[in-house]
């Protein structure tokens, strides 16, 4: 009888060392549910909330999501990244918090066998294409730019707004991020295509915000005070930077609907507070990043990469001169 139990126990203890395997290194089981690794800079970024929602909606039943919120630290988004190779995900989407640290994320997927799928937040290029399964989803970052310009210049070419009557357009603008390639594009090539429009300008004050509200909101107060209806426009990276630039104008009585009181604020996202401010005339314009869209190519490269297919297999998406790179087009919105 003792003989039979050892036997046993020595039986079962194979079995489990056979099934202790690095995990990351398995291949998904013929037919198995696909496992996707998320890893998101922060939750409370409102674009980038509208993005994991629709990737949440639209993976049911296709995908099990491993949702992580990075909290605007790279060192958490590092363990993340480490847990997620140890849970043998099939593929990584990596909205990173830091695009200087896309190459450590890049060297553990590669060395796991993982493809990742970077997107929103652009790394470098040539880490991307250091690992033939890693490609990146997000925006031609100059385009948010020079849409946001459009409908800077069309605002000031009514007339309307050049309160102290002397031709140049007096602006603030509210900055994402010091290095983020987004919100150097946004900053650099809405302020070109407004001169490209035959208008002169000047700068009043920039602030980086760090795309959050209540950073733009402080900074907003204090350029009230400083300068009040001097300011002629104002320019914001996103809309979460615009909505607290709002607040602080309709704190000092400005922007709440009456023509006669009013300074441009113009974003970029399209977010649903947005579009109910710009209805009701307190802010001007934004513009639309669709992050349904990208939700959609997110999981449409995920899909075809998680079962070995090349990442573009039957869908509509082509890569840009890049070779590694699917861009979601902008487009303007102003409520009309």
């Amino acid at each position: 009888m003792r003989k039979s139990i050892f036997i046993f126990m020595l039986i079962m203890s194979f079995m489990f060392t056979g099934c202790g395997n690095n995990p990351a290194k398995e291949k998904p089981e013929e037919g198995g549910e696909i496992k996707i690794g998320v890893l998101i800079y922060k939750y409370d970024d409102t674009y980038i909330s509208t993005v994991r929602q629709a990737l949440e909606k639209k993976a049911k039943g296709k995908a099990q999501l491993y949702l992580n919120d990075g909290k605007g630290d790279q060192g958490t988004q590092n363990d993340q990244v480490d847990l997620l190779l140890q849970k043998g995900v099939d593929v990584l989407l990596v909205n990173m918090v830091d695009i200087g640290a896309a190459s450590t994320v890049v060297s553990k997927a590669k060395a796991a066998g993982v493809p990742v799928i970077f997107f929103n937040r652009e790394p470098d290029t040539n880490v991307i294409k250091s690992y033939d399964k890693a490609r990146f989803v997000g925006t031609n970052a100059k385009d948010a730019g020079i849409i946001q310009g459009k409908i800077v210049a069309d605002l000031w070419k009514t007339g309307k707004y050049d309160s102290n009557g002397d031709g140049v357009m007096q602006y603030v603008m509210f900055k994402g991020e010091p290095d983020n390639p987004e919100a150097v594009a946004r900053t650099e090539y809405s302020v070109s295509t407004v001169k490209e429009n035959g208008i002169s300008v000047e700068q009043l004050e920039l602030q980086v915000a760090n795309w959050d509200t209540e950073q733009a909101n402080r900074a907003m107060e204090a350029w009230i005070t400083k300068y009040g209806n001097k300011i002629e426009c104002v320019i914001a990276n996103n809309d979460g930077m615009a909505q607290g630039a709002i607040a602080a104008l309709q704190a000092a009585g400005y922007n709440k609907g009456d023509e006669s009181k009013f300074i441009p604020v113009v974003g970029v996202d399209a977010t649903d507070a947005a579009k109910e401010l710009i209805s009701k005339k307190y802010m001007s314009g934004t513009v639309v990043q669709d992050g349904d869209a990208m939700a959609e190519a997110l999981l449409k490269l995920a899909l075809n990469v998680a079962e070995k297919r090349e990442f573009l297999t039957e869908t509509d998406y082509e890569y840009d001169d890049t070779g590694i790179a699917v861009r979601i087009p902008y487009k303007p919105y102003t409520g009309q």
